[in-house]
């Protein structure tokens, strides 16, 4: 027991270290991609455009590699599948952290968009599997809550640091410590793989041996372990294992859309409407981290055993589309800020989405499972863009068709309440028995 708590401190602080890095440079994105393409102006379509372009991008990647990771970790363990993920991290932070000119911006954005489609989500999957390794059933939504309270503490003290650094030493204490994670996490984090007794502790570039040839006979013909990984077919067949999976995974789509829509959009308007500046958006964000992880730390793990982790999703859901409701329709600065009291309910949707889809799978399968809500993440990742960043940038210039700036958040406020209502169904259905089909081994 002693030395499983060890294990997941090493994982908190590796949590920690590579959150802190990533979180550090978002206040400071938004001006610094500003300033690089339209300069000295507060609406930039442009900006909008490119970022919703790169986020659809990197959600084709991800939605691709996520299923892939996560099975890649039930064979070869998580510590080995997080190293290529945190170590890619390292190399946009570092461009901005030599420059923030529009040349250094864009080898930024291209670099940016071609490692997070590894790098983006993959760490919060892989740990998320580490723990459904190492925690029973019962105790996972907890476990996930806490987590991801240690996602939200990184989150506070990165926002609290940039508050104090330029854009430029943002991006160099971003390089640093994305650097001294992975070191930490190569040196102290041991590794975890599911089924220690089934031949799962060969490395990944190990050929597969002994295959039945056509006679009937056992010969000696080597094949690549990628020929084991399940196909897009063999997933699917995951997802339709178990009727919670399977709705699940239609809420994960469009809680995920939503979430997307707002990333793409909250921050462009609130600096077209009320001028937000980085300073501000660092304060608003250091409010909604300080009560993020002050709930998912000690608030959700004392209501999950009462409430349920299925209760505390759709709560979630519920007063997210409250939240977009008021920010849409804000008529103050003040408002935004107001709406961060929200964060105590609405931090309860992804652990405990989380912890429902551990719940449908065996052991060897936690990585597989998670990279396949990932992937599903992803793909909703790739139409929130394509819908949303028109949508804004239509509403916030003068071409719209009625003067409403929030109606995008209006619409993501929509989207959450049609996740709410499919959160309500999951688990009403009797499960079936889990179809032997989507074990890791495949037919020769």
């Amino acid at each position: 027991m002693e030395k499983k708590v060890k294990a997941l401190s090493h994982l908190y602080v590796t949590v920690f270290l590579s959150g802190f890095a990533s979180f550090i440079v978002v206040p400071a994105i938004t001006d610094v991609t500003m300033s690089a393409l339209c300069p000295g102006t507060d609406e930039c379509s442009l900006a909008i455009y490119l970022s919703g372009f790169q986020q659809a991008v990197i959600g084709v990647g991800t939605a691709l590699m996520m299923p892939l990771i996560g099975n890649l970790s039930d064979q070869y363990g998580r510590k080995s599948l997080l190293t290529l993920p945190m170590t890619l991290s390292i190399i946009p932070f570092a461009v901005l952290a030599c420059s923030t000119t529009t040349n250094y911006f864009y080898a930024y954005y291209t670099l940016r968009t071609l490692t997070a489609m590894i790098s983006e989500g993959s760490i919060n999957c892989l740990a998320l599997a580490y723990l459904a390794d190492n925690i029973s059933d019962t105790q996972r939504a907890s476990a996930f809550g806490i987590l991801a309270g240690i996602s939200s503490g990184a989150f506070v003290f990165a926002t609290l640091a940039a508050r104090f650094l330029s854009a430029g030493s943002t991006f160099q204490v971003a390089t640093f410590v994305s650097m001294l994670a992975v070191v930490y996490m190569r040196i102290f984090l041991e590794e975890s793989i599911p089924d220690q007794n089934d031949g799962m502790t060969q490395p990944i570039l190990k050929e597969t041996e002994g295959v039945i040839q056509k006679d009937g006979n056992v010969g000696t013909r080597k094949m690549p372990v990628f020929k084991t990984i399940p196909s897009l077919k063999d997933i699917i067949r995951l997802i339709k294992s178990s009727p919670s999976f399977s709705q699940a995974a239609i809420v994960a789509f469009f809680q995920s859309l939503a979430e997307g829509g707002m990333i793409c959009s909250i921050m462009y308007y609130l600096k077209a409407r009320f001028h937000f500046n980085k300073n501000q958006f660092a304060d608003l964000m250091l409010i909604a981290g300080i009560i993020s992880t002050v709930s998912q730390l000690f608030i959700m793990p004392l209501l999950v055993s009462p409430i349920g982790d299925g209760r505390l999703l759709s709560i979630g859901l519920l007063v997210s589309c409250l939240n977009s409701i008021f920010n849409s329709l804000a008529w103050s600065a003040w408002v935004p800020y107001a709406t961060t009291a929200l964060s105590i309910v609405t931090v309860f949707t992804t652990p405990s989405l989380r912890s429902i889809v551990s719940k449908q799978v065996g052991t060897t399968e936690q990585g597989k499972a998670q990279g396949c809500i990932s992937g599903v993440t992803s793909l909703a990742n790739i139409i929130a863009p394509l819908i949303f960043s028109p949508l804004t940038a239509l509403f916030l210039s003068e071409e719209a068709p009625f003067h409403f700036p929030g109606f995008s958040i209006l619409c993501i406020a929509i989207t959450l309440m049609i996740a709410f209502i499919q959160s309500l169904t999951i688990g009403k259905t009797p499960s079936n028995s889990r179809d032997e089909n989507c074990s890791n081994s495949m037919e020769v």
